[in-house]
């Protein structure tokens, strides 16, 4: 009898895949997009962000350290966030022709990491940042920025 799995699994990573793109279209886009015209843009077709996962939602979570089941919620949303994205970093290199070093360069290096520096490391990066602007981002977006601000593979 086959199991399912293997095709369930690359369901799964293909849309993190898709995500993952878009993602990156966006930010290069918005990396190379005139000033006004991005903002332009931003103020048009920003796409909504759920409310109960946004950054600043997550950081509210995260925050409370002395609830074991917030601090398990952080934990689990942190991880499951984390695992999607290598998962779909992985896909993406088995499964499509990169320029040389552009899978390492969008990989995350957290051997021997413990989630609590992450997510230490994630409240930290968040309370820089409005809380307007965390309401409007979404808590993946933000959890990988601050990964690969502080965990990128060089």
């Amino acid at each position: 009898m086959r199991s399912n799995v293997p095709r369930t699994a690359a369901r799964a990573a293909t849309g993190l895949l898709m995500a993952a793109a878009l993602g990156f279209a966006a930010l290069a886009h918005a990396q190379t997009a005139d000033q006004p015209a991005q903002q332009a843009a931003q103020q048009q077709a920003a796409p909504p962000v759920d409310p109960s996962f946004s950054a600043w939602s997550l950081m509210q979570v995260c925050k409370q350290k002395a609830d074991n089941v917030a601090e398990a919620q952080c934990v689990g949303a942190v991880r499951g966030i984390i695992h999607g994205y290598q998962y779909g970093v992985l896909f993406l290199g088995q499964r499509a022709s990169l320029p040389a070093n552009e899978t390492q360069r969008v990989s995350l290096c957290l051997r021997n990491v413990p989630v609590s520096s992450i997510v230490d490391d994630f409240v930290g990066d968040a309370a820089q940042v409005s809380e307007d602007s965390l309401k409007r981002t979404p808590a993946e977006v933000a959890v990988l920025g601050s990964v690969h601000l502080h965990h990128a593979c060089t």
